[in-house]
């Protein structure tokens, strides 16, 4: 598994509780188990979710699924 693949699965799987939509950052950042210290790793790499206020915008909310917040956080995050 490639580090993009397993951020992207540790995101979804640290989501897995959350109710969708999710329409806010601060949601967001509430629906990860650790809030915004929650932190994936893999290998040398390491994404804590308060990191990602950094790559998402107003314009993502709201996100309709786990996958969905995964798919743009690695994507922007160039995993």
């Amino acid at each position: 598994m490639s580090v993009k693949e397993e951020i992207h699965a540790q995101i979804v799987g640290a989501l897995a509780g959350a109710k969708f939509p999710i329409e806010t950052p601060e949601a967001l950042l509430g629906a990860f188990p650790d809030g915004a210290e929650t932190t994936c790793k893999s290998g040398d790499v390491e994404l804590k979710a308060g990191d990602a206020g950094k790559v998402l915008t107003a314009d993502d909310f709201p996100f309709k699924s786990a996958k969905e917040v995964a798919d743009v956080i690695v994507d922007r995050a160039g995993l």
